[in-house]
């Protein structure tokens, strides 16, 4: 199996260009090539197909093999590839996700995609502002808001020092979240500047979520703390996001980077 590895802010997966591969066992694939001590290591694949609706589809699996809905870090890098690779030829494109089709714009310098800028479509709140919860027997105030995958959102001092691997499986199989949720934990700096970590469902801890970083730039507002655009620093880099509530739709802009392409073998007892 041909593949390329992408970044977007240290969010990595494993790209197949599924306009020339076939990859038959997705979910065990994903594992496979997952895995930091015996595959390539990865957040997860990402497969870049065909699609009726649009200049390409993504489907995107995480490192535990469970099908995700939609990746922020992940759509940029699927778009930084088909126009590299000269899938497609201009720099508007949609790519279709199991959360519904997404704009990208293409920002291109030497020939190259270096950000992108997503339209993440229109948040949903899931919750009351600052719904209470009980996790590991401290309460927490959290705000529920959806880009298509569930996210929850705390505000918190001293986000840099928690222990997230205590707090985040717990959070993730709360009882509250029947079909398990990503939380970000969140700590504003001003009203354009806060810090967040993540736990992802599937996945754990990760460097950066563009899902996660759009949720959390709509709870800020929610919740009176920022104004509509924000820098959300992550523990991978910045992204920008800008929440036109006017439209009521989000926009993502950050970079997306190749890393390398190479060639891997798939047997039997891998996947």
């Amino acid at each position: 199996m041909k593949f390329t590895k992408m970044q977007g802010l240290g969010n990595d997966y494993v790209y197949v260009n599924c306009f020339e591969e076939t990859v038959e066992h997705p979910e065990e694939t994903a594992r496979f090539v997952s895995s930091r001590n015996f595959g390539i290591g990865s957040d997860g694949l990402i497969l870049i197909k065909p699609s009726e609706k649009a200049d390409c589809q993504m489907d995107m699996y995480n490192l535990d093999g469970s099908q995700g809905t939609m990746c922020g870090n992940g759509i940029r890098c699927v778009g930084k590839y088909v126009y590299d690779h000269g899938i497609v030829d201009k720099t508007e494109i949609d790519v279709e996700t199991l959360a519904g089709i997404r704009h990208l714009s293409l920002h291109v310098r030497d020939g190259k995609v270096e950000t992108v800028t997503v339209d993440m479509g229109r948040p949903e709140q899931t919750s009351e502002i600052g719904e209470a919860i009980t996790v590991l027997g401290k309460e927490y105030a959290f705000t529920g808001v959806s880009m298509g995958n569930p996210h929850a959102v705390v505000f918190m001092d001293g986000v840099k020092e928690m222990d997230l691997k205590e707090i985040g499986p717990a959070f993730e199989s709360h009882e509250r979240f029947p079909g398990r949720t990503n939380t970000e934990f969140v700590q504003v700096v001003d009203e354009s500047h806060v810090i967040m970590r993540v736990w992802e469902r599937g996945s754990g801890e990760t460097l950066a979520c563009g899902t996660g970083a759009c949720a959390v730039a709509v709870a800020c507002a929610l919740n009176g703390k920022t104004g509509s655009q924000v820098d959300v620093e992550l523990l991978g880099g910045v992204l920008n996001i800008r929440w036109d509530r006017e439209n009521d739709r989000v926009y993502m802009t950050g970079p997306a980077v190749e890393v390398y392409h190479g060639e891997i073998g798939l047997k039997e007892n891998n996947v």
